[in-house]
Protein backbone atom coordinates (compact mmCIF):
# COMPACT_ATOMS: atom_id res chain seq x y z
CA UNK A 1 0.00 0.00 0.00
CA UNK A 2 2.83 2.41 0.73
CA UNK A 3 4.33 1.79 -2.71
CA UNK A 4 0.96 2.47 -4.35
CA UNK A 5 0.51 5.62 -2.32
CA UNK A 6 4.00 6.84 -3.19
CA UNK A 7 3.27 6.31 -6.85
CA UNK A 8 -0.01 8.16 -6.47
CA UNK A 9 1.61 11.07 -4.65
CA UNK A 10 4.40 11.25 -7.21
CA UNK A 11 1.89 11.26 -10.06
CA UNK A 12 -0.21 13.97 -8.42
CA UNK A 13 2.70 16.20 -7.38
CA UNK A 14 2.53 19.83 -8.59
CA UNK A 15 5.76 19.41 -10.53
CA UNK A 16 4.29 16.52 -12.54
CA UNK A 17 0.96 18.18 -13.42
CA UNK A 18 2.21 21.74 -13.96
CA UNK A 19 2.09 22.76 -17.66
CA UNK A 20 5.29 23.37 -19.56
CA UNK A 21 6.34 27.02 -19.73
CA UNK A 22 5.22 28.76 -22.88
CA UNK A 23 8.01 29.83 -25.25
CA UNK A 24 8.60 33.53 -25.38
CA UNK A 25 7.63 35.63 -28.37
CA UNK A 26 11.29 36.15 -29.21
CA UNK A 27 11.98 32.40 -29.26
CA UNK A 28 8.94 31.77 -31.46
CA UNK A 29 10.12 34.48 -33.87
CA UNK A 30 13.65 33.03 -34.04
CA UNK A 31 12.28 29.51 -34.57
CA UNK A 32 10.08 30.71 -37.42
CA UNK A 33 12.94 32.72 -38.92
CA UNK A 34 15.36 29.78 -38.84
CA UNK A 35 12.67 27.56 -40.36
CA UNK A 36 11.93 29.93 -43.23
CA UNK A 37 15.53 30.98 -43.93
CA UNK A 38 16.59 27.86 -45.89
CA UNK A 39 13.29 27.97 -47.79
CA UNK A 40 13.86 31.63 -48.67
CA UNK A 41 17.48 30.97 -49.67
CA UNK A 42 16.38 28.09 -51.93
CA UNK A 43 13.73 30.33 -53.48
CA UNK A 44 16.25 33.12 -54.16
CA UNK A 45 18.70 30.77 -55.91
CA UNK A 46 15.99 28.93 -57.87
CA UNK A 47 14.33 32.20 -58.89
CA UNK A 48 17.68 33.59 -60.07
CA UNK A 49 18.35 30.50 -62.20
CA UNK A 50 14.74 30.38 -63.42
CA UNK A 51 14.71 34.01 -64.53
CA UNK A 52 18.14 33.66 -66.11
CA UNK A 53 17.26 30.56 -68.12
CA UNK A 54 13.75 31.63 -69.11
CA UNK A 55 15.04 35.04 -70.19
CA UNK A 56 17.27 33.41 -72.79
CA UNK A 57 14.36 31.96 -74.79
CA UNK A 58 11.73 34.60 -73.96
CA UNK A 59 12.39 36.74 -77.10
CA UNK A 60 11.42 33.72 -79.22
CA UNK A 61 8.80 32.07 -77.03
CA UNK A 62 6.69 35.17 -76.24
CA UNK A 63 5.83 36.19 -79.85
CA UNK A 64 5.41 32.54 -80.84
CA UNK A 65 2.96 31.85 -78.01
CA UNK A 66 0.98 34.98 -78.84
CA UNK A 67 0.66 33.88 -82.47
CA UNK A 68 -0.52 30.42 -81.42
CA UNK A 69 -3.03 31.93 -78.98
CA UNK A 70 -4.33 34.28 -81.67
CA UNK A 71 -4.76 31.41 -84.15
CA UNK A 72 -6.63 29.20 -81.66
CA UNK A 73 -8.24 31.62 -79.16
CA UNK A 74 -10.86 29.12 -77.96
CA UNK A 75 -8.43 26.30 -77.24
CA UNK A 76 -4.95 27.75 -76.72
CA UNK A 77 -5.68 31.23 -75.39
CA UNK A 78 -4.14 30.27 -72.07
CA UNK A 79 -0.72 29.78 -73.65
CA UNK A 80 -0.04 33.54 -73.72
CA UNK A 81 -0.34 33.87 -69.92
CA UNK A 82 2.90 35.30 -68.51
CA UNK A 83 3.73 32.44 -66.16
CA UNK A 84 3.06 29.90 -68.90
CA UNK A 85 5.39 31.81 -71.24
CA UNK A 86 8.10 31.78 -68.57
CA UNK A 87 7.77 28.02 -68.02
CA UNK A 88 7.78 27.34 -71.76
CA UNK A 89 10.87 29.53 -72.20
CA UNK A 90 12.61 27.71 -69.35
CA UNK A 91 11.83 24.30 -70.85
CA UNK A 92 13.02 25.49 -74.26
CA UNK A 93 16.32 26.68 -72.79
CA UNK A 94 16.85 23.41 -70.91
CA UNK A 95 16.11 21.48 -74.10
CA UNK A 96 18.69 23.52 -76.02
CA UNK A 97 21.27 22.90 -73.26
CA UNK A 98 20.63 19.15 -73.42
CA UNK A 99 20.92 19.17 -77.21
CA UNK A 100 24.20 21.08 -77.02
CA UNK A 101 25.48 18.55 -74.48
CA UNK A 102 24.56 15.69 -76.81
CA UNK A 103 26.11 17.38 -79.85
CA UNK A 104 29.30 18.27 -77.99
CA UNK A 105 29.99 14.55 -77.56
CA UNK A 106 29.74 13.92 -81.30
CA UNK A 107 32.15 14.81 -84.07
CA UNK A 108 29.75 17.19 -85.83
CA UNK A 109 29.06 19.00 -82.57
CA UNK A 110 32.76 19.43 -81.83
CA UNK A 111 33.31 20.84 -85.31
CA UNK A 112 30.44 23.31 -84.82
CA UNK A 113 31.89 24.39 -81.47
CA UNK A 114 35.31 24.98 -83.03
CA UNK A 115 33.70 26.98 -85.83
CA UNK A 116 31.68 29.02 -83.31
CA UNK A 117 34.80 29.67 -81.22
CA UNK A 118 36.69 30.83 -84.31
CA UNK A 119 33.87 33.27 -85.15
CA UNK A 120 33.71 34.60 -81.56
CA UNK A 121 37.48 35.17 -81.47
CA UNK A 122 37.15 37.57 -84.41
CA UNK A 123 35.01 39.90 -82.26
CA UNK A 124 37.35 41.99 -80.04
CA UNK A 125 35.43 42.19 -76.75
CA UNK A 126 33.55 38.91 -77.14
CA UNK A 127 36.79 37.01 -77.74
CA UNK A 128 38.21 38.12 -74.37
CA UNK A 129 35.06 37.11 -72.48
CA UNK A 130 34.70 33.79 -74.32
CA UNK A 131 38.32 32.73 -73.93
CA UNK A 132 38.44 33.78 -70.26
CA UNK A 133 35.25 31.93 -69.35
CA UNK A 134 36.33 28.82 -71.25
CA UNK A 135 39.74 28.76 -69.58
CA UNK A 136 38.19 29.27 -66.13
CA UNK A 137 35.83 26.31 -66.60
CA UNK A 138 38.66 24.14 -67.89
CA UNK A 139 40.91 25.11 -64.98
CA UNK A 140 38.28 24.29 -62.34
CA UNK A 141 38.16 20.72 -63.63
CA UNK A 142 41.87 20.09 -63.05
CA UNK A 143 44.25 20.59 -60.14
CA UNK A 144 46.70 23.50 -60.40
CA UNK A 145 49.73 21.30 -59.68
CA UNK A 146 51.63 22.46 -56.59
CA UNK A 147 48.58 23.64 -54.61
CA UNK A 148 45.13 22.36 -53.77
CA UNK A 149 42.12 23.69 -55.67
CA UNK A 150 40.11 24.79 -52.60
CA UNK A 151 42.09 26.84 -50.06
CA UNK A 152 41.62 29.31 -47.23
CA UNK A 153 43.16 32.77 -47.39
CA UNK A 154 43.56 35.54 -44.83
CA UNK A 155 40.70 37.76 -45.94
CA UNK A 156 39.64 40.42 -45.08
CA UNK A 157 42.44 40.28 -42.46
CA UNK A 158 44.79 37.73 -40.89
CA UNK A 159 42.47 36.57 -38.10
CA UNK A 160 39.66 35.75 -40.54
CA UNK A 161 39.53 33.18 -43.35
CA UNK A 162 37.68 33.04 -46.65
CA UNK A 163 37.10 30.12 -48.99
CA UNK A 164 38.98 30.56 -52.25
CA UNK A 165 39.48 28.67 -55.49
CA UNK A 166 42.99 28.64 -56.94
CA UNK A 167 42.70 29.37 -60.67
CA UNK A 168 46.37 29.72 -61.53
CA UNK A 169 49.88 29.77 -60.04
CA UNK A 170 52.13 32.65 -61.15
CA UNK A 171 55.75 33.70 -60.58
CA UNK A 172 56.72 36.96 -58.92
CA UNK A 173 58.85 39.07 -61.22
CA UNK A 174 62.43 39.27 -60.02
CA UNK A 175 62.24 36.78 -57.15
CA UNK A 176 60.48 33.86 -58.80
CA UNK A 177 58.28 33.35 -55.74
CA UNK A 178 55.08 31.42 -56.45
CA UNK A 179 51.88 33.46 -56.32
CA UNK A 180 48.38 32.04 -56.55
CA UNK A 181 45.46 33.72 -58.28
CA UNK A 182 42.56 32.97 -55.91
CA UNK A 183 38.91 33.60 -56.69
CA UNK A 184 36.86 34.27 -53.53
CA UNK A 185 33.12 33.69 -54.17
CA UNK A 186 30.47 35.51 -52.16
CA UNK A 187 27.45 34.11 -50.31
CA UNK A 188 24.83 33.13 -51.44
CA UNK A 189 25.62 34.00 -55.07
CA UNK A 190 29.02 32.47 -55.92
CA UNK A 191 29.05 34.05 -59.40
CA UNK A 192 30.22 37.31 -57.84
CA UNK A 193 33.32 37.67 -55.72
CA UNK A 194 36.89 38.91 -55.46
CA UNK A 195 40.14 38.04 -57.19
CA UNK A 196 43.14 37.97 -54.85
CA UNK A 197 46.83 37.35 -55.60
CA UNK A 198 48.28 35.51 -52.60
CA UNK A 199 51.74 34.00 -52.02
CA UNK A 200 51.50 30.22 -52.12
CA UNK A 201 53.10 29.87 -48.70
CA UNK A 202 50.27 31.94 -47.19
CA UNK A 203 47.55 29.61 -48.48
CA UNK A 204 45.86 27.21 -46.08
CA UNK A 205 45.22 24.04 -48.10
CA UNK A 206 42.08 21.95 -47.60
CA UNK A 207 40.93 18.54 -48.77
CA UNK A 208 37.57 19.92 -49.91
CA UNK A 209 36.27 19.40 -53.42
CA UNK A 210 34.88 22.26 -55.48
CA UNK A 211 31.34 20.90 -54.93
CA UNK A 212 31.85 20.92 -51.15
CA UNK A 213 33.18 24.47 -51.27
CA UNK A 214 30.21 25.64 -53.35
CA UNK A 215 27.74 23.95 -50.98
CA UNK A 216 29.46 25.66 -48.06
CA UNK A 217 29.29 29.07 -49.74
CA UNK A 218 25.71 28.87 -51.04
CA UNK A 219 24.36 27.56 -47.72
CA UNK A 220 26.14 30.27 -45.73
CA UNK A 221 28.25 27.67 -43.93
CA UNK A 222 25.35 25.41 -42.92
CA UNK A 223 26.49 22.58 -45.22
CA UNK A 224 30.13 21.85 -44.43
CA UNK A 225 32.51 19.09 -43.30
CA UNK A 226 32.95 18.59 -39.58
CA UNK A 227 36.44 20.14 -39.48
CA UNK A 228 38.40 22.80 -41.35
CA UNK A 229 42.18 23.49 -41.26
CA UNK A 230 42.01 27.09 -40.05
CA UNK A 231 45.72 27.46 -39.12
CA UNK A 232 48.58 26.85 -41.51
CA UNK A 233 51.12 24.25 -40.44
CA UNK A 234 53.92 26.88 -40.60
CA UNK A 235 52.11 29.05 -38.03
CA UNK A 236 51.62 26.31 -35.48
Amino acid sequence: MRLTADRYNCRMSPEAVSPAPRPSLQRLFLTGLLTLLPIWLTWVVVKFVFVLLSGISSPLIVPLSERIAASFPDYLGWIKVEWMQDITALLATLLVILLVGILSRRVIGQQLLRWFGAVIRRIPLASIIYDSAKKLLDILQTKPGSTQRVVLIDFPHRDMKSIGLVTRVLKEQGTGRELAAVYVPTTPNPTSGYLEIVPVELLTPTDWTVDQAMSFIISGGAVAPDSVPFTRSADR
